[in-house]
Parts: C-alpha cells; structure tokens; sequence
C-alpha cells in the first residue's frame, strides 16, 4: 500500500517546550520521527508545522517540511491542510504520525495504511492490555471491534466491562478476558481527511474528550489493526525525553 506521512508538529508544548526539536542523538525528535516513516516505506514524508525553527531544522536534515496556519484545532486538520495543498488524489492513503514518536514501529504505519480502502476511510490500531491497572485507568484509551476488525466505540472506561468477573474482583483480569488498548496512530484516505475538518464535534467526543468518537457520531467506520504488544511510548515528559535519548545513545 502506497502512502504519504505526515507529521504535524507544533513547537508549543505545556510540559516539555520546544518538543520536536530536542536532541535525539544529534537529529532533532521530529526528524527522528520522520526516519521511522521512511523505514515503514512512506512514499513521501512531510512535516507540518506552524514554526520556522521546526521547518529549519527539518530542512538541514533532508526532511521536507510544510508551514501552516497556526490556528488550527488538532494535528488532523493541520495535516488536512498540508494534503489539500498538495492536490492529493480523493483516494491517496495519508499516515499521520505524531512528530513525538520517534520509537514508533514502522510496521505499524504500514499496518494502518493496508487497512485503507473504498469502504474504509480511516484507520489505527490497538493492542491488547493483560494489566487490569492499565484496563482501569481513564488515561488508558479503550477500543472494542465488530467482527470485522472495526471499532464500535473508544473509551476511557473499561470496555467491554466483564459483569460477572468484575462484581467479585477488579484486582486482576480474569481468563480469556482481553481488552484493547488504542495506539494514537491514524491512517485516513484523502477525500475523507478532507471531509473531516468540516464534520460538526460530537456530544460523545465532547464528553469522552477522544477526537476520533466524531468520525463514529458521524457514521464513518474506522479498521483496526491488532499488533501484539504495546509500541515504544511516545515523548510526553522530560523523564520520557530521557528514556528516549538513553536509546539513541546506545
């Protein structure tokens, strides 16, 4: 499957300032980012950012970057805007890829972008959880799919809830019980990634605050792809910022 990646980056940032750009063994993280596309076969990688120092960064490490408008909501309409000024075909396959996954498995971003097709606009993926510490916590995004690998509905809850096993004991997940855990990783055909800017927000997504429970309100279907293990995590934190600068060290 053919695709384009692109990485929208935003220099701001409430916990870690200057994100993208902090050192990952002489590249910065958001050109880091871009290589891990590369190896997942992306047929161009782009970078959108509202940033000077981010565009100029990318650029002196042979990554190609796009500036936009600084006002926009979510990375999804930030990287709409970057394929609208492209003149992508209705049906190119677009990866967006958070410019703070620099550990990201490429594999899985052409996982996502396989699942792309004529009755499919968007894509992500999941893996399953065997702690119920993590199956508990609202930070933890929850999916659960319909027979054919499509998700019925992401929350912060514990989905599906197991009323039986869970009335006598939440200590622990009982056997055969396997929830799934949402990757943050999406694949979108370019006629929908278009479409989306203008879909209104929904009460679901409103209260559950996931951004993808719009494009279900709506009646879109989204594939998941089931990896079986949780990928490297992304950077959110200075100790995730260490964790991550500790493997590009080695």
């Amino acid at each position: 499957m053919s695709f384009i990646a692109i990485i929208p980056a935003r220099l701001a940032s409430t916990r870690l300032p200057n994100k993208p750009l902090a050192d990952l063994g002489g590249k910065p993280m958001v050109v880091r980012a871009a290589e891990r596309a590369a190896e997942a076969g992306a047929s161009r990688i782009i970078v959108a950012t509202d940033h000077e120092d981010i565009r100029a960064a990318c650029e002196q490490h042979g990554v190609q970057a796009f500036m936009t408008r600084a006002d926009h909501p979510s990375g999804t309409d930030r990287i709409a805007e970057v394929a609208r000024a492209l003149n992508l075909a209705a049906d190119a396959v677009v990866v967006n890829l958070q410019g703070d996954e620099p550990l990201i498995d490429p594999a899985l971003l052409a996982a996502a972008a396989a699942r792309i097709g004529a009755d499919v606009p968007m894509s992500t993926c999941a893996h399953p959880l065997h702690d119920a510490a993590d199956a508990f916590n609202p930070n933890v995004v929850k999916v659960v799919l319909d027979k054919a690998g499509r998700a019925l509905y992401f929350s912060r809850a514990t989905i599906p809830w197991h009323r039986d096993a869970f009335a006598l004991d939440k200590s622990a997940l009982p056997a055969g019980y396997v929830p799934l855990r949402h990757i943050g990783l999406y694949a979108y055909r370019n006629d929908f990634l278009q479409a989306y800017p203008q879909l209104a927000v929904s009460p679901l997504e409103s209260i559950e605050a996931l951004e993808q429970l719009r494009v279900l309100w709506h009646g879109y279907p989204i594939a998941v792809h089931v990896t079986d293990s949780a990928p490297a995590a992304g950077v959110d934190t200075p100790e995730d910022l260490e964790r991550v600068r500790r493997h590009f060290a080695n």
